[in-house]
């Protein structure tokens, strides 16, 4: 059963994984730049090449954190669901959840384009 509770972990859940998705996503950037940065100077082949791992595993944790993402989202949708079925949908909780559920399809859908 969905309780208010509930509701507030769930909400606090898809916030942190947003701020750890923009976080992954500066981070490519700029180690992308970094890397760029490292070639035109003509760096050393080796240097080159760990900066390229680094890159590649930022690269690898952002389609990691929007599956969790989509996952935290989908399970707040429906303790959401829970709670309007048993007439629990007041209140700042219930306001705040529905305000990240409303900023994370609004992302995934500018992903999406």
């Amino acid at each position: 059963m969905a309780t208010v509770r509930n509701l507030k972990i769930k909400t606090s859940t898809c916030k942190r994984i947003l701020k750890e998705l923009h976080s992954y996503e500066k981070e490519v950037e700029r180690e992308t730049a970094k890397t760029a940065d490292m070639k035109d100077k003509g760096a050393d082949p080796y240097d080159l090449k760990q900066q390229e791992n680094v890159l590649a595993e930022s690269r690898m944790m952002v389609p990691d954190c929007r599956k969790r993402l989509e996952a935290a989202l989908d399970d707040l949708k429906g303790t959401l669901v829970e709670l309007e079925e048993t007439d629990q949908k007041d209140g700042p909780e219930f306001e705040e959840a529905q305000t990240i559920v409303a900023d994370v399809e609004k992302l995934f859908e500018s992903l999406e384009v």
